[in-house]
Parts: structure tokens; C-alpha cells; sequence
């Protein structure tokens, strides 16, 4: 039997791309996100909760969430570790790829609950990640933007092979892993249907641009437009 996972979930490319790489060595059963304290939105991407629902539904996975502030973010993430483990789940599966000390505080986090952390995309090259994603047939809107690198323009702009050059011009790491931009999963081969989404518009919030994605089952295909549908 194959050991009993849950995997650590933005909605964005990341994660995604570490659930493809594990799904093969795992019995991947729930993905964990943290909210704010209402539950109004993700803490990492500033998502709606109907939108990462309707991403749980598509994988078929149980969707454990947690409601924090970021002062209190470490112990909300403990509860929803000891609430998968009370599930079967032995790994927590993350998406970072760059960082020492984000994948440093997987381990403890995980260690404390007597659970182990994977890191499938630790150590890769961004640009090489970058192409695999283009060129695997998902698709991933970007939906926060650091306003001083990359404009209100690029919201919505669903990410392709061509935007790698561009990119590299504006200083941008190809992942966004240094807080570029974060980016929304719409499709995916694991994805037993594409999500629908419009925009209701963006908001800037300090120094990042922040769409505001609806889930819209009546709203364009990513793939039908280069940008998200807009209201």
C-alpha cells in the first residue's frame, strides 16, 4: 500500500506541479490550505474559498482548512496537521522550490506532529519548472502581481512558454518565487473538469496588484482568451 499523504494547497502552480511529481508514490487523500480569520480568503493567494472547494472537488481530495491571522498561522497549521493525521495521513507533501528555511519550517511543522514533510520540487531550476508547467498542459491564471515588477496587465494572463523572455528582462524569477506573482490552477490533467472563473475586478494592497477571481460556472475558458474573463 502506498503511504497516506496530504498535500499542502495555494491553488497555484506549485503545488500543483509537487502533487503531479508525488501522486505516482503516494496515496494522496486531502490538501491543506490556511484562511484568514473569517475564512473569506486563502492566506497565500488571496483566494476565494469556492474556488479552491471547487479545485478540491475536481482532484477528489478532502479540503482541510485553517483560519488564522499570520501571527497565529503556525498553530493553525498545526491543528490542520493533527486533523490529517487523526485521518491516516503520514507525509505532508509542499511546493517549495527555492528556500532553505521555507523547507526547514515544513519539517519541524511536520516533525511535531510525528508526520513527514516532501519536498518534490526542492533544489530544481525555476526556468526548467517553468517550461515543464507550459508545456504540460495545465493551465494557471496569475492572480497577484509585486506592483513594482509587474503591472495590474499581467492579472488574469494565463502563464505560456513565450512569457519566459519577458520575464527574464524584468527581473522576474521564471517561478515567481521570490514574490513576483502567485498564480491560480483553472487546468490540469488531474483535474477531472477545468474550472470556470471570471474577474470581479482588482484591488492594489500595499505593494502587490490582487484579482479578485469568481468562481463562474457561465464564465469564459482560460484557454478561449488570453486573459480571464472580465466583468
Amino acid at each position: 500500500m502506498l503511504p497516506r499523504a496530504a498535500i499542502s494547497w495555494s491553488g497555484g502552480k506549485d503545488s500543483c506541479a509537487a502533487l503531479h511529481r508525488t501522486r505516482a508514490d503516494f496515496d494522496i487523500v486531502s490538501m491543506v490550505t490556511m484562511f484568514d480569520e473569517d475564512a473569506a480568503r486563502s492566506r497565500s493567494h488571496g483566494l476565494r474559498p469556492e474556488v479552491l472547494a471547487a479545485q478540491a472537488d475536481r482532484l477528489g481530495l478532502r479540503h482541510v482548512i485553517g483560519r488564522c491571522t499570520w501571527r497565529s498561522y503556525n498553530a493553525a497549521f498545526d491543528d490542520a496537521l493533527a486533523r490529517v493525521k487523526a485521518d491516516g495521513v503520514t507525509h505532508v507533501i509542499f511546493g517549495d522550490i527555492l528556500f532553505e528555511d521555507h523547507r526547514q519550517w515544513a519539517e519541524q511543522m511536520c516533525g511535531a506532529q510525528g508526520l513527514t514533510a516532501v519536498e518534490p520540487l526542492f533544489g530544481s531550476p525555476t526556468e526548467t519548472l517553468f517550461e515543464e508547467w507550459t508545456a504540460s498542459g495545465a493551465d494557471a491564471l496569475i492572480v497577484t502581481t509585486r506592483a513594482a515588477l509587474l503591472d495590474s496587465s499581467w492579472l488574469g494572463r494565463p502563464l505560456r512558454r513565450e512569457m519566459l523572455a519577458e520575464f527574464t528582462r524584468l527581473g522576474v524569477d521564471p517561478c515567481g518565487e521570490r514574490g513576483e506573482y502567485h498564480t491560480l490552477v483553472t487546468r490540469s490533467p488531474l483535474f477531472r473538469a477545468p474550472l470556470l472563473v471570471s474577474s470581479n475586478g482588482h484591488v492594489r494592497r500595499s505593494d502587490c496588484w490582487a484579482l479578485d477571481v469568481l468562481l463562474d460556472d457561465a464564465g469564459m475558458r482560460p484557454e478561449e482568451s488570453a486573459h480571464v474573463a472580465r466583468r
